[in-house]
């Protein structure tokens, strides 16, 4: 009473001495808050939080000692520590000596009070396991998640208060800079489309949905593995459209409820019933209607699947994207090949929206942008329009 601490009205103590009772360990706290999250959490973001716990963990030891390397602590934390679904499952002899280590030699929670402790954490976040810094997109994500867990801490009285915002820290520039030429323009886009149909009868059956992430509609990869026919209005002439109403991410079956390789999403950034309305150009309303014609559809409506009609997996369709860039482009070094993930082809897909005239806040509606990125959308249209660039319609 005379320092002036609160008590806990349960159970009478002070809470500083509660605190010490309760301590645990970071390990067990961070379980704890997977355990926490989990249910309610899409497949796509428990991976996301297995990936900065694990990747807070490391930093957060009272000693290096007999530290596993840094890829075997890497595997046990994000495959086994932090995945909830596997916590029935036995692991595998030497995961289990790596998490029987760290359970030993994580700090408590109580040290978290120290500022010089959670910059590393931090310092952890921004360093890739080849020395090199992470994108502020790769970043960001994991201080937000790292900053929840504490929240979370204090919750449960593990902690007085949140201390990551008492540290003053910001992401290193990273030495590469982004290759402008790694967007494709409408001539690569053509070259590309054509070179997919040249890859067998895989690539040819791929060049729609292709079609689809470049240019003419913008959808993510995960969007355009479950367009169905119902989705596609596509008429004999003119303008059509795509009505979309969810996407099917990869995630691989330890994250999901079902146990399938791909979870059931609605639209990013939108509510979960919420269609997303795109208009598409006549060149793409006409490479689908081929594709229906040629292909048909799964007996569930969708316009791509496997050769056993199947959901389209990443691997198979980045497989034939790999191809059509070197037919495309040549041995050029990959850095200097543009368009090198297929998810990057959104990217030049905005910039012809916006080259075209299309609105900032329209481009990021159609294109599903979250806040962060139709801010960004408003700068760059900003600048074009200011530098008195003439859109090219």
């Amino acid at each position: 009473m005379n320092n002036g601490e609160r008590f806990d009205e349960a159970s009478g103590l002070p809470l500083p001495e509660l605190r010490k009772l309760n301590d645990v360990s970071w390990y067990q706290h961070a379980r704890d808050y997977i355990e926490m999250k989990w249910p309610a959490a899409p497949a796509k973001t428990r991976t996301g939080l297995a990936e900065a716990m694990a990747s807070a963990t490391p930093a957060l030891v009272s000693t290096r000692r007999g530290m596993p390397d840094a890829r075997q602590l890497r595997r046990g934390l994000y495959s086994w520590a932090f995945n909830l679904k596997r916590w029935t499952e036995d692991p595998h002899a030497d995961v289990q000596r790596t998490l029987e280590w760290v359970e030993r030699n994580t700090v408590p929670m109580s040290a978290l009070d120290d500022p010089l402790l959670l910059r590393k954490v931090l310092t952890a976040f921004a360093a890739r396991l080849d020395g090199k810094t992470v994108a502020a997109s790769v970043f960001r994500p994991k201080r937000a998640i790292f900053h929840n867990a504490l929240e979370f801490a204090v919750e449960a009285r593990r902690l007085d208060v949140n201390p990551l915002p008492q540290v003053q820290w910001s992401l290193p520039k990273p030495v590469e800079q982004v290759d402008s030429g790694s967007v494709v323009n409408p001539r690569q886009a053509r070259q590309l489309l054509d070179a997919v149909g040249e890859q067998g009868d895989r690539g040819k059956h791929l060049r729609a949905f292709f079609g689809c992430l470049l240019y003419h509609a913008g959808l993510r990869p995960d969007e355009a593995v479950w367009l169905r026919r119902e989705n596609c209005e596509l008429p004999l002439e003119g303008w059509g459209a795509l009505h979309l109403d969810g996407s099917r991410p990869g995630v691989g079956s330890s994250w999901t409820d079902s146990g399938a390789a791909h979870d059931q999403r609605g639209l990013k950034w939108r509510p979960e019933k919420e269609v997303r309305h795109v208009p598409i150009p006549p060149v793409l309303v006409t490479m689908l209607r081929e594709h229906l014609e040629t292909y048909g559809t799964a007996p569930d409506g969708r316009l791509f699947r496997t050769a056993r009609g199947g959901l389209v997996q990443e691997s198979g369709y980045g497989e034939v994207w790999a191809r059509a860039r070197m037919a495309a482009f040549g041995p050029a070094p990959q850095p200097h090949r543009p368009g090198a993930r297929p998810y990057d082809l959104r990217h030049a897909c905005v910039s012809m929206w916006l080259n075209s005239g299309v609105a900032p806040v329209e481009a990021a509606r159609r294109g599903s942008h979250g806040g962060r990125a139709a801010e960004g959308l408003r700068e760059v249209s900003g600048r074009r329009h200011s530098h008195g660039e003439r859109p090219d319609r």
